[in-house]
């Protein structure tokens, strides 16, 4: 018996207008569906009066659900791997479900779509020719200082995601690390009702208090040194 397809699906971030027809049809096809959250994407799935089963796969089932679905994919049946928002496995589950599919030989596709990273990045105004995805951050002060010291002669755009209950604290740090002129881009709340970019420097980000009120999903860029924009 063939083995089944792993699907890498990306889902909106926010508008789910955006979601592709590509990957509605793929999810029509495919016996399974992994997700984050259910209730998340039960909400994508009735948008486009879509039922199929879902299996839970998110930080707290992952070792469990790999094994699961591994053993699914290697009965024959298609599985379309989905998280909340954007493109699962960077910065969300799925690194390990798909390692484990190559190691075993099992094809793994991608539905490309929504990146909140990629789209915050074009439309930020800072350089786009080289870029450096770090993703979150380690919630410990110390630990995201030493972060911001790695990286600060770093020739390529930084890109981080960041909760909302920390975004000024990160915000605060960036300034101390790497300076007040240093260029940044705050993307909140991006393709919904309220959002919101803002690029300016540090310096200015942090003395005016341009993020509050610090609510919603956050995407932080910052510029290399010795960027103007």
């Amino acid at each position: 018996m063939a083995a089944g397809i792993l699907y890498v699906v990306a889902t909106p971030i926010g508008h789910l207008g955006d979601f592709s027809l590509r990957a509605l049809e793929v999810l029509k096809n495919c016996e399974v569906l992994a997700c984050e959250d259910s209730r998340v994407s039960s909400r994508l799935l009735t948008r486009y009066k879509l039922s199929r089963p879902l299996i839970l796969y998110n930080a707290a089932h992952e070792i469990r659900q790999t094994a699961v679905l591994l053993k699914k994919l290697k009965l024959g049946k298609n599985v379309a791997l989905i998280s909340d928002a954007g493109t699962p496995s960077l910065s969300d589950p799925g690194f390990r479900l798909v390692r484990a599919c190559r190691k075993d030989g099992i094809a793994v596709l991608p539905v490309p779509g929504a990146s909140a990273a990629l789209a915050a990045l074009s439309v930020s105004g800072l350089p786009t020719e080289s870029f450096l995805f770090l993703g979150f951050l380690p919630p410990k002060s110390s630990a995201r200082q030493e972060i911001f010291q790695r990286y600060e002669d770093c020739p390529h755009t930084l890109i981080f995601y960041e909760a909302c209950h920390r975004i000024e604290k990160f915000l605060q740090e960036a300034r101390e690390v790497l300076g007040d002129a240093r260029w940044a881009c705050v993307a909140r709340e991006m393709t919904k009702l309220h959002e919101t970019y803002i690029t300016r420097t540090l310096g200015e980000i942090c003395e005016e208090k341009l993020c509050l009120p610090a609510k919603g999903e956050f995407t932080v860029l910052i510029a290399k040194s010795r960027f103007t924009l």
